[in-house]
């Protein structure tokens, strides 16, 4: 159902900010008496789930086991993995499943008209079940064309969440409680109230930070930095996960390779023809992301090259074509035939292991507020995100956080009086080259400073600009009228300055965090958090 009037003030008993994989599946799972907000910030589709074209990893063979899944995670992870969101996530594989095939999702069969599995990075089995190359796209159109038939969900298309309204906020005698939050609605402009007992963040990752990224371009930590306002502690942000392949070519910036290729037999080759991940790793191209990064990352360093290859040509052209479809249509388009030619790629920054801290629940340190998927810290990556297990965690803490909120919902809730949004005192931008400048700055200095290898010097430079930055984007914002552009780079600067805090602390280098001043694991384990200032401990969370 869509937006049914202009009134900007809206009463929901559930908020959902984000419309991908995470959102919609909490959505389709709480009770159709329950009347739900969903707010996307572009188009419903527009989320990092329909650019995943891996799949979802789940236990499904007689081959397979619990135990095995939970190992492989452990290991990517670099054993900072939380033990009870590990077993939570991978036992809830079976059922994110069949909740998917309930839903009409269509995966790829096998010969038997079983669903076909793959194998990825990581995986020590197949396990992987997909939608040829475009699995993403399979969940989200069909989560969307679901919610769409729902009578009690109303969609709100671009809209941008700005801020979450508290008790706190409000100065409201009593513990931190979520009450809704402000959203900016970008085609008329104006700045609505969406008040509800129940919000979910479910708005994706913080991947726009860097320069070069798999992301979309909404992928700009808004859940992160809105809950860490409002009281929510994060951690582990220093875990950013860089995708080995994405494509090098100056008509598609952010396209990404999937994991997949190497899972069903690609190699990676230097510009003489050596399969130079043999020298890294015993797993070669089936080694965990993390590893596969920096080696590429070292190669094109070492030899001054911008590339290395990807090359599936050995494989039959039928072989490639059946079970790469969209990337071979698309590549084709490029000038590129992947069944004869190899194909140039490069790491880009593509997944935000770290988030806002939550329970087996997906609630936050604030009452009846809720993180979920990549926009949440659950346990689950621990220092690196093996491969399609991200899809499959949205899944699992989204129907996690229904049962929650359902058993907590009660009919006569009531809200406070909660005042609109007040922009009399600020003015029309003069010029929006300050956002555009403070954007590509704050990107480059990511990129430069915080990327796959890391110094105590290099994080030191970037944590003095970003404070900088984020000196004048805090300024700007006091002055002048929110905007997408501007809403965005507020949270980008301050999701940014977690992960360089985070990545300060870390002194020692762990699965994604790799700094040459400690090379080498320390021999404790433990998580980054970081605490904001009005964080409030009357509600301790279970994985702490």
């Amino acid at each position: 159902m869509d937006m049914p009037n202009l009134n900007t003030t809206h009463q929901f008993d559930v908020i959902i900010v984000g419309s991908g994989g995470a959102g919609l599946s909490l959505a389709l799972s709480l009770p159709q008496h329950f009347n739900i907000a969903v707010l996307a910030k572009s188009t419903l589709t527009e989320a990092s789930t329909f650019y995943a074209q891996g799949g979802v990893a789940a236990v499904l063979d007689e081959t397979d086991s619990i135990e095995q899944h939970i190992d492989d995670t452990m290991i990517a992870g670099a054993h900072l993995c939380e033990m009870d969101a590990v077993k939570q996530t991978v036992e809830g594989g079976k059922p994110s499943v069949d909740f998917l095939l309930r839903q009409g999702v269509q995966f790829t069969l096998d010969e038997q008209e079983q669903l076909h599995l793959t194998r990825e990075g990581g995986h020590s089995q197949r396990r992987i079940i997909h939608a040829a190359d475009a699995t993403g796209r399979a969940i989200s159109t069909t989560l969307v064309q679901r919610v769409q038939e729902q009578q009690n969900i109303t969609i709100f298309e671009n809209f941008i969440a700005i801020d979450l309204i508290t008790s706190q906020k409000l100065g409201l005698n009593e513990s931190n409680r979520t009450l809704g939050l402000y959203a900016l609605d970008e085609k008329t402009q104006k700045v609505h109230s969406f008040l509800a007992p129940f919000t979910a963040l479910a708005c994706g990752g913080a991947m726009k930070a860097y320069l070069y990224t798999s992301n979309p371009d909404i992928a700009t930590g808004d859940g992160m930095a809105m809950a860490y306002r409002a009281g929510c502690r994060v951690a582990n942000m220093e875990f950013n996960q860089f995708h080995p392949t994405c494509l090098y070519h100056p008509q598609a910036r952010s396209f990404l390779i999937t994991e997949a290729m190497r899972g069903e037999g690609a190699y990676l080759r230097l510009p003489d023809g050596e399969r130079f991940m043999l020298r890294f790793d015993e797993r070669a191209e089936l080694a965990p992301r993390d590893i596969v990064a920096r080696a590429i990352d070292y190669e094109i360093k070492r030899l001054g090259i911008r590339h290395v290859w990807l090359d599936i040509t050995h494989k039959p052209a039928e072989f490639v074509k059946e079970h790469f479809p969209t990337l071979y249509a698309r590549l084709l388009e490029l000038g590129i035939d992947i069944t004869t030619d190899m194909i140039p790629v490069v790491p880009a920054a593509h997944y935000t292991c770290g988030g806002v801290m939550v329970d087996e629940h997906s609630q936050t340190d604030i009452a009846g507020l809720y993180a979920i998927g990549e926009t949440s810290y659950t346990g689950l990556h621990g220092a690196n995100r093996m491969a399609s297990n991200s899809l499959l965690e949205c899944f699992v803490y989204g129907m996690a956080a229904a049962k929650h909120i359902e058993a907590h919902y009660t009919a006569d809730y009531s809200s406070p009086e909660v005042p609109a949004w007040d922009d009399s005192q600020v003015t029309n931008p003069d010029e929006d080259v300050v956002i555009l400048q403070n954007w590509d700055e704050l990107r480059a200095t990511m990129w430069n400073y915080v990327g796959i290898v890391r110094t105590t010097k290099r994080l030191e430079r970037a944590l003095h600009r970003i404070e900088m930055l984020k000196r004048e984007i805090t300024e700007y914002y006091q002055d002048y009228q929110v905007s997408k552009n501007l809403i965005e780079l507020r949270n980008l600067v301050l999701v940014s300055e977690m992960i360089v805090r985070c990545a300060m602390q870390r002194k020692e280098s762990r699965g994604l965090h790799f700094t040459l001043d400690y090379p080498e694991l320390a021999p404790e384990l433990r998580k980054t958090v970081l605490i904001p200032p009005n964080f409030q401990v009357e509600t301790p969370l279970v994985n702490e």
